[in-house]
């Protein structure tokens, strides 16, 4: 297996760890959940990058490497929604859409079907992940004594429940519109994907 697939897997694997250190109530353990979450989405950056350098590119790559980044932002999501910093009706449509455009997209790929991507599908997920690094950096910095009793005002100001709120909301409503731009946009292709399936 190459180094790349090893990686993605890596991620997969790191995914429910970060979750379970996440919601310790250890602050030690909260805290290494912040470096579990960036060294798992540098693995995402550094396997891309061996694969097209290297040329490491498979089938098998090409079906779990997209899935595998997927599985780590819904965990985040997922951990946000059980320590009701989002609510869960946000994390399922975010969650839903995602899952959903990225098995298409893996699935057509299979069958020689190239999946068009806009902007502002881009645009969407690096507002995501900008969003997940805000949450997990200021939830774990509020749950750190030495760092919360010198930056109480800030921290409670950024983590107020109506701003998150809204943030989150906005994302939510992104990412549903965009889920329905891009299957709109690449319908006839998933019309000739349901014909092959059946």
């Amino acid at each position: 297996m190459t180094l790349p697939n090893q990686l993605t897997i890596l991620r997969i694997i790191l995914s429910p760890i970060f979750l379970y250190f996440f919601l310790s109530e250890e602050i030690w353990m909260k805290q290494v959940s912040v470096l579990i979450y960036i060294v798992a989405a540098l693995s995402d950056w550094y396997d891309g990058w061996l694969a097209r350098k290297f040329n490491y590119i498979t089938s098998w790559g090409k079906f779990w490497d997209p899935l595998a980044d997927k599985i780590l932002t819904s965990f985040a999501f997922i951990a946000f929604a059980l320590m009701y910093l989002i609510p869960w009706w946000m994390v399922i449509i975010i969650v839903a859409r995602d899952l959903l455009v990225t098995i298409l997209r893996v699935y057509a790929d299979t069958k020689n079907f190239i999946f068009s991507t806009s902007y502002y599908a881009k645009w969407k997920t690096l507002i995501q992940m900008i969003f997940l690094y805000y949450l997990i950096i200021l939830f774990v910095a509020k749950s750190t004594p030495q760092i919360y009793l010198k930056y109480q005002n800030i921290i409670s100001l950024l983590l107020s429940e109506n701003l998150i709120y809204f943030i989150a909301l906005t994302i939510t409503v992104i990412t549903l519109h965009s889920g329905f731009i891009y299957i709109k946009r690449n319908w006839p292709i998933i019309k000739k994907l349901i014909k092959i399936a059946n």
